[in-house]
C-alpha cells in the first residue's frame, strides 16, 4: 500500500455516498432530493393554476426586484465563465486532461455529439429566435436609441446582428461546457455520481453527501424544470402558430393572436406524450435518434434559405457580424447601462434588462439540464475537445442560423418586397411570414409542415433529456432507464408548468419565472468554476508528484 506521507498532496475523493431509499415507490431514489423538489414545483403550478392574480402580481414584483438588484451579478458572472472554460481548454496541461479514464474512448461519434449538444441545448431557441431577434434589434438596438442610426435601415442591420450574435455566442455555450465539464471531470474521473452536488466535492469534500448537497440538487431540479419551460412556452407558441398556418383551424388562436388554451392543451399532451415515451426509452435510443433526425431537417431548412433565400446577403452577414462580435465581445460582455436619470439612459438600461440580463438568466436556469445531458454524452473526451467543441461548434451553428434565415427576413423587408408582413408580426409567426412572402403558396405550405415537424423533434428532445437529466439528478446519478413512475411525473409536471404559465400570462409569465428560479442555481455556478478550477489545478499537482488522479489508479494505489 502506497503511503501519503511522502508526498505533499492526497489524492482525491472517489467516493460521495448519498442516502436512497431501499424499497417502495422511492426505491433508489434520494427521497430527501425529490420530495422537495416535486413539492417545490407542484406549489408553483397549484398557486399558478388556482391564485393567478396573486401569482402574477408577486412573480412581477418579485421579478422587478432581482432583476435591478442582481443585473450586475448576472454579467460579471456569465463573463467570468466564458473566461474560465476558455483558459482550462487553451492550456495545454489542463487540456489534454480526460473526462474519464486514461486512453477512453467517447461513447458517440463527433455527429451524433453535434447534433445532441444543439438538439438539447437550444434548437427551439433557434426556430423562434433565428428570425425574430434580428429583427428585434433590427427595429430597436441601444445604437438605435442613442440615435446613431435609424431603425428598419440598412445601417441598423450590422448593430443588429453584434447584439444577436452577443446573446447566442460563448456566453451561453460556456456556461453549459462548464456546469458539463464541472460534473463529467468528477464524475467519469473519480466515479463520484452524475449529478450537481458531485461538481462541488473538490471545494466542500464529503459534505455534499448531507444537507447541503440536498439543497443543491434540489435548486438544480426546479431551475431545470423553469428554464425548459421557457423553452417549451416559446416551442408551443410556435408549434400553434404553424399548425394555424398550415390550416389546422382558426380554434388555435385567440383574439390577440396567440395560442388558444385549447391549443396549449392539444400542443402539450401530443409533445410531453411523445417526450415522454422517448425518455423512457433512455439516451441511446429515443434521444440519438430523434437528435440526428432534427439536425437532418435543420440543415434541409437551411439549404432551402441559401438556396431560394439570400444566400450571399447572409453570407456577409455572417463574416461581418463574425468579425463584430469578436472584435466587441469582451467589452460588451461587462457593459452595464445605468439608468442615469435621462430618456435615453433609462431605455438603454431596460433594453440590457430585457434582452442581455434575460438571456443570461435563461442560460443559467437551463444550464443543469444541458450541462449535466452534455456530462452524459461527452465521456471520454479531452477538456479541450470538450471545451471547444461545446462552445465552438454550436456558436457557430447558431451563427449561421442567425445569418442565413434573420438575413433573408431583413432583407425581403429593407427590399419591400415584405411589406412589413414580417417585422410587424408576433415573434412565433414571424420563421412561417418568411415562408410565405419567400414562397410560392404551395411550397410555403410544405416547407411550413417541414418547420412544424421540425419544432416538434427539438420540443420532444429537449423535454426528453430534462426528463431524464431531472430523473438523474433524484437518482443520485444513478442509470435513469428504471425509473417508470418518475419520468411519467416529471413529464407530466413539465406539461402543467408549461400551460399553466402560458395561460396566466402567456411567455412573459414564464419568462418572470425562470428568471427567479435561476438566482438560487447562479451561486452554485460561480462554486462550480471555483471547483473545476481547484480540481484541475490539483490534479496537475498529483501528477507532478506521482499522485493518482482517476479511481482506477487510487484503487490501485491504495492496495
Amino acid at each position: 500500500m502506497a503511503s501519503t506521507s511522502d508526498h505533499p498532496i492526497e489524492p482525491p475523493i472517489i467516493d460521495l455516498p448519498i442516502e436512497t431509499h431501499d424499497r417502495g415507490f422511492y426505491d433508489g431514489f434520494s427521497r430527501e432530493v425529490s420530495i422537495p423538489g416535486k413539492i417545490i414545483v407542484s406549489l408553483l403550478i397549484m398557486w399558478a393554476i388556482f391564485f393567478p392574480v396573486s401569482a402574477s402580481e408577486t412573480l412581477s414584483a418579485a421579478n422587478a426586484n432581482i432583476i435591478s438588484s442582481f443585473r450586475n451579478w448576472y454579467v460579471y458572472l456569465v463573463a467570468l465563465l466564458m473566461v474560465v472554460a476558455l483558459v482550462l481548454a487553451i492550456m495545454p496541461q489542463s487540456g489534454s486532461l480526460r473526462i474519464g479514464g486514461p486512453g477512453e474512448k467517447p461513447e458517440f461519434s463527433r455527429f451524433s455529439w453535434f447534433a445532441m449538444l444543439f438538439g438539447a441545448g437550444i434548437g427551439i431557441g433557434m426556430l423562434t429566435y433565428s428570425i425574430g431577434e434580428p429583427l428585434s434589434h433590427f427595429s430597436n438596438s441601444p445604437e438605435i436609441i442613442r440615435g446613431a442610426v435609424e431603425a428598419r435601415s440598412a445601417e441598423a442591420v450590422r448593430p443588429a446582428y453584434v447584439y444577436t450574435f452577443l446573446h447566442w455566442g460563448f456566453a451561453a455555450w460556456a456556461t453549459y461546457a462548464l456546469v458539463g465539464l464541472a460534473i463529467g471531470y468528477v464524475s467519469y474521473r473519480r466515479n463520484l455520481p452524475l449529478t450537481i452536488r458531485s461538481a462541488l466535492v473538490p471545494l466542500f469534500g464529503q459534505r455534499m453527501s448531507g444537507m447541503a448537497g440536498h439543497v443543491v440538487d434540489v435548486v438544480a431540479v426546479v431551475a431545470t424544470i423553469l428554464g425548459v419551460a421557457v423553452t417549451m412556452g416559446l416551442g408551443v407558441e410556435q408549434f400553434v402558430a404553424g399548425l394555424y398556418r398550415v390550416g389546422m383551424g382558426e380554434w388555435l388562436l385567440n383574439d390577440g393572436g396567440t395560442a388558444s388554451v385549447a391549443a396549449i392543451v392539444l400542443a402539450l399532451l401530443l409533445l410531453v406524450g411523445a417526450s415522454t415515451l422517448s425518455a423512457l426509452s433512455g439516451v441511446g435510443r429515443g434521444i440519438k435518434w430523434l437528435s440526428n433526425l432534427n439536425m437532418g431537417l435543420s440543415f434541409f431548412l437551411l439549404a432551402l434559405f441559401l438556396l431560394v433565400g439570400s444566400g450571399v446577403y447572409a453570407m456577409e452577414l455572417l463574416a461581418t457580424g463574425l468579425f463584430d462580435y469578436l472584435r466587441t465581445l469582451p467589452a460588451l460582455s461587462l457593459t452595464l447601462f445605468s439608468g442615469d436619470g435621462t430618456a435615453i439612459g433609462e431605455q438603454l438600461q431596460q433594453w440590457q434588462l430585457d434582452w442581455t440580463v434575460f438571456y443570461w438568466a435563461w442560460w443559467i436556469a437551463f444550464a443543469p439540464f444541458v450541462g449535466m445531458f452534455i456530462a452524459r454524452v461527452s465521456r471520454g473526451r479531452t477538456v479541450r475537445e470538450y471545451v471547444l467543441g461545446v462552445i465552438l461548434v454550436p456558436s457557430l451553428m447558431c451563427f449561421a442560423w442567425m445569418a442565413i434565415l434573420g438575413g433573408t427576413a431583413i432583407d425581403l423587408e429593407l427590399s419591400g418586397a415584405a411589406q412589413g408582413a414580417i417585422v410587424n408580426t408576433g415573434i412565433s409567426d414571424q420563421l412561417y411570414a418568411t415562408l410565405a412572402v419567400l414562397l410560392n403558396p404551395t411550397m410555403a405550405f410544405a416547407v411550413s409542415i417541414v418547420v412544424v415537424v421540425l419544432l416538434m423533434t427539438y420540443l420532444v428532445t429537449s423535454a426528453d433529456s430534462a426528463i431524464l437529466i431531472v430523473n438523474t439528478i433524484n437518482g443520485a446519478g444513478d442509470d435513469e432507464g428504471k425509473r417508470r413512475y418518475h419520468i411519467l411525473f416529471w413529464g407530466a409536471a413539465l406539461a402543467f408548468m408549461v400551460g399553466s404559465m402560458l395561460v396566466l400570462g402567456g411567455i412573459e409569465a414564464i419568462r418572470i419565472t425562470m428568471i427567479i428560479g435561476a438566482l438560487p442555481f447562479s451561486f452554485v455556478l460561480a462554486l462550480m468554476a471555483v471547483a473545476i478550477v481547484k480540481a484541475i489545478i490539483f490534479d496537475l499537482i498529483r501528477k507532478r508528484h506521482g499522485v493518482p488522479t482517476t479511481a482506477e489508479a487510487c484503487e490501485q494505489w491504495a492496495r
